[in-house]
Parts: structure tokens; sequence; C-alpha cells
């Protein structure tokens, strides 16, 4: 049964594969096995589009949201499992209502920020650019705070409390013992947040829309589809190069991944 649902899931890689192989005529045909195999595909990709520079925006985007998302809400995080603050349960009901909130809704208000208000206070212009994209990053991710809370929540008391003995404070207590022991669900979200900004196309299409040097891959795919709209073997070899990192990096992680997906429930 395992064997027959992981053929399910690889069925459309394989035929992204195939088709990526075929000819123009061929891919639209009802052939399924690419005669001849025309490898010289990815070539055409490559002199289609300036991969470099996309795959570069692409990395700095989620590089930097992942960098922002782990810095921003490890603390966050700490202050809602290990510390007693009056409101706290409030606090963590409004972070975690914010999930409910779609991002098509708050849309327009933050582009008119970026637009206008922040280039007036700044002198620096952000559209255009991925400073929208990045920057939100450095101050939380309501899903990221609520998994590393409940991983945190599953360390014992009594090593936060040796710590205090010891004249250690909250962030001793939160570089000493904490991250330390909390590196499988660090690297959960930030493998969660490297995904999501590598396949988000919403965000830099609002964003990067104009200026077609700072776009992202998923930008990029999406315009050499409607460039190459018919010829579907040139689509989907460019599909499977913008997949390849995420694949990579996820086969890497993964035993980290599914270790830190798998404690963070544990306690509730």
């Amino acid at each position: 049964m395992l064997i027959a649902v992981s053929l399910a899931f690889a069925v459309p890689i394989i035929f992204m594969l195939l088709t990526a192989l075929m000819t123009d005529q061929q891919a639209l045909s009802p052939k399924l096995w690419p005669h001849p195999f025309v490898w010289s595909n990815f070539i055409t990709v490559f002199k289609s589009v300036d991969l470099a520079r996309y795959t570069w925006n692409t990395f700095l985007y989620a590089g930097l949201t992942t960098v922002g998302v782990v810095v921003s809400c490890v603390p966050v995080a700490y202050a809602f499992s290990r510390m007693r603050w009056r409101g706290r349960g409030l606090v963590f009901v409004l972070v975690l209502s914010t999930l409910m909130l779609p991002v098509q809704v708050t849309t327009v208000p933050l582009y008119v920020v970026w637009a206008r208000y922040l280039p007036a206070w700044t002198g620096i212009n952000f559209i255009g650019t991925l400073k929208p994209l990045i920057i939100p990053s450095f101050f939380g991710d309501a899903f990221s705070i609520f998994l590393l809370r409940q991983f945190f929540m599953t360390i014992p008391d009594e090593l936060c409390d040796s710590v205090r003995v010891d004249g250690g404070g909250d962030w001793q207590i939160l570089w000493r013992v904490v991250i330390p022991l909390s590196k499988p669900a660090i690297a959960a979200i930030a493998l969660f947040q490297f995904i999501w900004s590598w396949n988000d196309f919403y965000g830099p299409l609002v964003y990067l829309g104009e200026n077609p040097s700072a776009q992202t891959l998923s930008l990029a795919l999406a315009n050499f589809r409607g460039m190459h709209h018919v010829q579907w073997n040139l689509t989907m070899a460019a599909t499977l190069i913008f997949m390849i990192p995420v694949v990579v990096i996820f086969f890497l992680a993964q035993r980290v991944f599914i270790e830190g997906v798998t404690l963070t429930g544990v306690k509730g």
C-alpha cells in the first residue's frame, strides 16, 4: 500500500520529466515516452531566461526571510512558553488569530505604506525591491511562533531552574538551554519558511512586478510559460529546474525536519 501511494505521488514528477524531454509536437500528443530524448530543452531554458539572476534573487529572498523568522520568533516563543506575565494568554490568542487573516486582506494598506509613507519618511524606494518581502519576516510569524512555543513547553523546568540558581536570567536560559535543545524545531520552521518563500508567487507579483531584474523564479516561471504557452516541453523543463534546489534541501534536512515536526506536537 505504501509503495502504491508513493507511486501516486511520484506520477506527476515522472510525467513532468518525460514531457520535459519531448519535442514540441510530442508534448501534446498521447505518447508518454519521449522519442527521441531532447536534452537540449534544458539548454533552451537557460538561454531563454536569465536563470542565474532569478535564482540569486530567490535565494536572497528565501534565505533572509528564513533568518528573519528564526531570529524574531525564537525570543517571542520563549516569552510565551517559559515566562509568566499578565495577559500572556490573551496576547497569544491574538497572535494565533492572525493566522485566520488572509494575506489578500492586508495587501492594499501594506502596499500603500511601502509605496507612499515609508519612502516619504526615509527617502528610500521600496517598491520594485525585495525589501517589502524581507523586512516583515524580522517581526515574527504566527505559525512559527506557535510551533516553537509547543516545543519549548516540552523542555523540563528543572533545566531552566538550574540556570536561575547559578544567577542566570532569561537570556542565559534561552541561549544556554532552550536553543541547544530546540535545534530540530528551529530547523523545522527554517525549512518551512525557506520552502514557502521559495514558492511564493503572490508577494513577488505585488511588489516586484514592475522590476524584471528583481523578480524571483516563481515570477520568471510564470512569464516563461506566457512566452512559451504552447511549448509545454520547455515549460516542464523550466519547472523541474525550479524544483531541484528545494528537493535537494529537503532531502538533506529530512531527518531534522521530521524530528522537529514530530516533537512540536508532543505537548499542547
